[in-house]
């Protein structure tokens, strides 16, 4: 079977899907020697990355979301004459109707919807929204197999879209442990840190993202503690990251709040590792994947009461309620009252359950279901 990947998204760069794709070719590189793979790269990567003989690289420089994706990208895949695709997002040009695998990450922006959400104009918005429903509609109608992170992304599609059940598999994602060498302190220095007197977020600052409660629970916990404890959040600057430092001001929480942007993997274990925990506050996700790397880490995860965590993490978190500031206040303070070999104990069962999430494993899964596609042919 000749399979190509649209892999422009791969990259760290490109956060959670450019993971994904990563950890998909590395999988699939490993196990499949039998197929032929034509994975579409940008420039960066089309040099750089090395692959096994029966994979050939193309370069397909064409943006995401734009009309040369459109018009270009189906005159390319039909003239590698493959038997199926797999579009790593749901950008998958709406007039091409060769066989197709789409990955579904969320449905975040179905629901995310308004001037809140977007830098962009009100017209310019609007009109964007409308093409992304559109282009989103035709990827999952068209598709001969839709892959998902989680089964609670599953139920969403199967709502949405009135599908049968067996055209949606669910693929959990891998995780990989970040480095975590010795020189802590050097590192903590760096950022100007104390270990075990933090809290990390990991992530970018969009309104899902549900920081202005954290901010306001660290806020709490420091009025009622004798000790100061710090928020640190790990985020790239851009608007969004701007519109956070506006809540930080109007609460009065500069003292306490510190953005650090970007930081490689090479120091984001040490973090993890140090903070008291790892806070995720999201209102919506696909998956979950920080909290297991900040698990792996060698920390404790306090995350959102919703069914994609409590189904990736499953007893190996403190949940709370992440409408409620307070709530995220008490979760703090309960990770701040344990014992150490309690402490210990629970991130050493948090790490045995987090090893059972592997991008091999992903990567065998996906296969099965090139292999179902092809039967359906």
């Amino acid at each position: 079977m000749k399979i190509a990947i649209d892999a422009r998204l791969y990259g760290l760069e490109n956060t959670g899907i450019g993971r994904y794709t990563m950890g998909l070719i590395r999988g699939l590189a490993q196990i499949d020697k039998k197929n032929s793979y034509f994975i579409l790269l940008r420039e960066k990567y089309f040099r750089s990355l090395n692959l096994p003989a029966n994979w050939q690289k193309v370069k397909a420089k064409f943006r995401h979301y734009s009309f040369a994706e459109q018009y270009k990208l189906p005159k390319l895949l039909k003239d590698l004459r493959v038997d199926l695709t797999h579009f790593v997002h749901f950008n998958v040009p709406v007039t091409y109707k060769d066989p197709f695998v789409v990955t579904i990450h969320d449905l975040l922006m179905h629901r995310q919807k308004g001037l809140a959400a977007t830098t962009l104009p009100a017209p310019i918005y609007f009109l964007k929204r409308m093409g992304y429903k559109h282009v989103f509609k035709a990827a999952v109608n068209n598709s001969t197999k839709i892959v998902v992170p989680s089964k609670a992304v599953k139920e969403e599609i199967e709502k949405y879209y009135k599908m049968p059940e067996e055209k949606v598999v669910v693929t959990y994602e891998g995780v990989d442990a970040l480095p975590v060498p010795g020189g802590d302190k050097k590192i903590l220095e760096k950022f100007k840190l104390t270990s075990g007197e933090y809290f990390i977020y990991t992530g970018n600052a969009y309104p899902h993202k549900n920081l202005d409660r954290a901010i306001e629970a660290m806020l709490l916990l420091n009025q009622r503690s004798d000790k100061k404890y710090e928020f640190v959040v790990v985020c790239a600057r851009n608007v969004f990251v701007q519109r956070l430092e506006k809540t930080i001001s109007r609460l009065k929480a500069e003292g306490f709040v510190k953005n650090l942007g970007f930081v490689p993997d090479s120091e984001l274990g040490t973090l993890y590792k140090n903070s008291v925990a790892f806070v995720y506050p999201t209102l919506s996700e696909g998956f979950g994947l920080p909290g297991l790397e900040a698990i792996l880490s060698g920390t404790l995860p306090i995350v959102s009461d919703i069914p994609v965590l409590k189904e990736t993490y499953k007893d190996n978190a403190v949940y709370f309620n992440p409408y409620d500031f307070s709530s995220i206040e008490k979760a703090m303070e309960e990770v701040l009252s344990m014992d150490a070999d309690t402490r210990t104990n629970f991130i050493s069962k948090a790490q045995e359950f987090a090893k059972g999430y592997s991008w091999d494993k992903m990567a065998q899964e996906t296969l099965r279901v090139y292999e179902d596609c092809a039967r359906l042919r």
